[in-house]
């Protein structure tokens, strides 16, 4: 990992970047996975599912009696500890439901902003050798305390390889309605497109590898999607109260991710990134994904700024997924951060806390996004309506206002219903 000291605002841009490669393969790929699915439906889907997951399904929809069979494998140690973190989120999340807003905004004018739940979502989980049943918590605990109607879910299923018992058991506390076997870009143009037998969702959840982002972003224009997502990444900020242990091991969590993970430290002093980057190599020794890591860490970076200012700066360029603040009073430096998915404070507030049990959503932009776009939170399964209603004295104390807009808009017929209403 290399160590930049005090680096020019003006390669801080250069710094930002992300190791995100431009893969036109990928992009042909996924608009021919797309066409197919649009035009075939299921037998699309049986096709990939047997040349890319190299299994045969017969039934896309996972029965009930095999969800039950699932739930009874899973250990009670790993069933607790999914009570109490889904037990966790629904707390957070539930006390983000917004209330409808009702305004006089002057006599005889009344509106109203009511909140309602978009009716069906699609989760989508990843499954492999990390299979994130955490992410069924993040992402269908907030869709049912928002009062979505429905709430499907897609993951893979290979033919050595079934859907982990643990995504099948998360999906049934949280009350998921149905589950289907299908991964990929391809499970992506089910939801959106529908097929006999996945149905067409109103927006789509979750992350994925490259396919299934590129299918998410491909496929924006046809349904809705949470947020541009790609590889996960976090940002440390660390001063001399910081523990270079603690770093190093928060840095690692995020590396294990995937090789395209980027895990960045930014200190106050050189003693820190050499003591952190002496410790990422002895920690390192102990983790299993090791290629995952060694390919993450050959990207990501350490840095030394002389000042708190230049620290903020940078962070706010780079915007990052999970911000870890490992300082003297980290609540002061939080009120300048600008940019960022989502905030961890001090020194016992690790990465992993969020990504499990604490209550925040994890799921988060990336590459950038967080200047523009917020994690999943209740307001992303909701949309809000506006109603209006206004009496004769109303519109007659507002009629001059919409005639003089309207006319000086050159749009007639918007005067004339006003006019016709007051004359």
């Amino acid at each position: 990992m290399n160590i930049y000291i005090n680096p020019a605002s003006k390669d801080w841009h250069r710094l930002s970047e992300r190791n995100i490669p431009n893969d036109p393969e990928v992009d042909r790929a996924v608009r021919g996975i797309i066409e197919s699915v649009c035009n075939d439906g299921d037998e699309a889907l049986r096709r990939m599912a047997h040349d890319f997951d190299h299994t045969d399904i017969s039934s896309f929809e996972v029965s009930a009696e095999e969800i039950a069979i699932a739930c009874e494998t899973v250990s009670p140690q790993v069933k607790e500890a999914i009570l109490n973190a889904k037990r966790n989120v629904a707390l957070f999340h539930a006390a983000q439901m917004p209330k409808e807003v009702e305004v006089e905004t002057m006599p005889g004018v009344k509106c109203v902003q009511r909140p309602v739940a978009i009716d069906r979502v699609g989760l989508y989980i990843p499954g492999g050798q990390a299979p994130l049943f955490s992410t069924v918590l993040m992402l269908a605990v907030p869709a049912k305390i928002a009062g979505c109607r429905e709430v499907i879910l897609c993951t893979p299923q290979s033919h050595n390889r079934p859907i982990a018992p643990e995504i099948l058991y998360a999906a049934s506390i949280c009350g998921v309605d149905r589950i289907f076997r299908i991964g990929g870009a391809q499970a992506i143009a089910a939801m959106a497109y529908g097929t006999e037998s996945i149905p067409k969702v109103d927006k789509i959840f979750g992350p994925g590898n490259r396919f299934v982002t590129k299918a998410k972003q491909q496929l924006s224009s046809v349904v809705a999607i949470d947020m541009p997502a790609g590889p996960s990444e976090v940002l440390i900020m660390a001063d001399h109260t910081a523990s270079p242990t603690f770093v190093a091991a928060d840095m690692l969590s995020q590396a294990e991710h995937g090789s395209d993970s980027q895990a960045m430290l930014v200190c106050s002093n050189e003693k820190i990134a050499y003591t952190v980057r002496a410790e990422i190599e002895r920690l390192s020794a102990q983790l299993s994904r090791s290629t995952s890591v060694e390919n993450s860490l050959s990207h990501s970076r350490l840095m030394v700024f002389n000042s708190i200012d230049d620290m903020i700066g940078f962070v706010n360029i780079y915007a990052p997924e999970h911000l870890i603040i490992s300082m003297e009073n980290p609540w002061k430096i939080a009120e300048s951060v600008r940019a960022a998915g989502s905030v961890f404070i001090g020194n016992y507030s690790p990465e992993s806390a969020g990504d499990y049990a604490s209550g925040t959503n994890h799921t988060l932009p990336t590459g950038g996004w967080a200047r523009s776009f917020s994690g999943v939170n209740i307001d992303s399964f909701i949309r809000k309506i506006t109603f209006q209603e206004l009496t004769r004295d109303g519109l007659e104390s507002l009629a001059t206002t919409i005639i003089t807009m309207a006319d000086a808009e050159g749009l007639d017929a918007h005067a004339l219903a006003v006019k016709v209403r007051i004359q």
